[in-house]
């Protein structure tokens, strides 16, 4: 591709991602004015994950700098590319699990991961793992409703987690093979 045509795309989709931002706040705006009441708790909310995220995000995107630069991308692709198998689906559902923060925080991990060269599967089970099967919600459930229920959760979630991230692949690659027949 033409670096000037490169330039013009990059410039569309910023422009696109302002436009969807821009209607989302005029959404907003307009429920604010519907619903009064909802003011004062909608605007606290909004404050309060902001300055989660302004606390968050700089470690995050040192953290995914520091990723970028050490881990290479043959180590990305020998342990969760096309090859993988059962091996990869098994390290993302771990590295999925270890950490216990707020999902967002696994989206900038993932995004540099499957430009490492993981397969898509894995990083939907990752993100999926993150999302569901924590070990301190294991513990919880443990404790509150017993072994039976926690253990069963858990199996159902992989088995699920495992399919959804099969399906969602295919449908990408379909996608993808549409593009370039298009093109």
């Amino acid at each position: 591709m033409i670096p000037k045509e490169k330039k013009m795309k990059q410039k569309a989709k910023l422009l696109r991602g302002w436009a969807f931002f821009g209607l989302m706040v005029g959404f907003l705006l307009v429920l604010l004015f519907i619903f009064p009441d909802k003011t004062q708790p909608v605007t606290s909310t909004a404050w309060q994950y902001f300055i989660e995220m302004i606390i968050i995000l700089p470690a995050v995107l040192i953290i995914m700098g520091i990723f970028s630069v050490f881990i290479s991308d043959e180590i990305v692709v020998k342990y969760l590319g096309k090859a993988s198998g059962i091996k990869g689906i098994g390290l993302a559902i771990f590295l999925g699990a270890l950490p216990t923060g707020p999902l967002y925080v696994a989206f900038p991990m993932a995004a540099t991961l499957i430009k490492k060269g993981a397969r898509i599967s894995n990083i939907i089970v990752f993100l999926s793992a993150w999302a569901c099967i924590k070990l301190p919600q294991e513990l919880v459930e443990l404790q509150f409703l017993g072994l039976d229920f926690m253990f069963s959760r858990l199996i159902l979630t992989i088995v699920f987690v495992i399919i959804m991230g099969f399906i969602i692949e295919k449908i990408i690659e379909s996608s993808d093979k549409k593009k370039m027949i298009d093109v």
